[in-house]
């Protein structure tokens, strides 16, 4: 067989989670900045999930800063499109937007707009407690 070449992408297998996209490109997107790469390969288990990973995210460059705050967004909408279809499908107009985004647990829904530490976090333990 062929061995791992430096450098591949390995597919991953679908996680099943119905955030499984974002969390693929935070990943690649936060794998590009060297600096974190690094501390990510360093970590351990408990040190991912303490969110003790999540306060590196103020270290990575601009441009990587920036392409995140550019996913978060397009998943806010993606999750927005979500609603707004559910909300449709039962023609009630007295659903609370916010509450309805509350269950989003990947994400801070109450700063649609960049992504922070905390973004990365909630990404993290979501993921974790989804496999529990």
């Amino acid at each position: 067989g062929e061995g791992h070449v430096e450098g591949e992408k390995v597919e991953n297998p679908d996680t099943g989670l119905y955030y499984d996209e974002y969390l693929r490109q935070v990943i690649d997107v936060l794998e590009t900045d060297k600096h974190f790469r690094e501390k990510l390969q360093t970590a351990d288990i408990e040190e991912i999930k303490s969110g003790k990973l999540s306060r590196e995210l103020d270290l990575v460059s601009h441009h990587v800063r920036t392409r995140l705050d550019e996913l978060k967004r397009q998943e806010v909408a993606r999750l927005r499109m979500l609603i707004k279809a559910k909300m449709d499908s039962v023609q009630d107009t007295g659903i609370d937007h916010q509450a309805l985004l509350k269950q989003f647990e990947h994400l801070n829904h109450q700063n649609p707009d960049t992504f922070e530490p905390k973004d990365l976090d909630m990404l993290i333990k979501a993921v974790s407690a989804s496999y529990k």
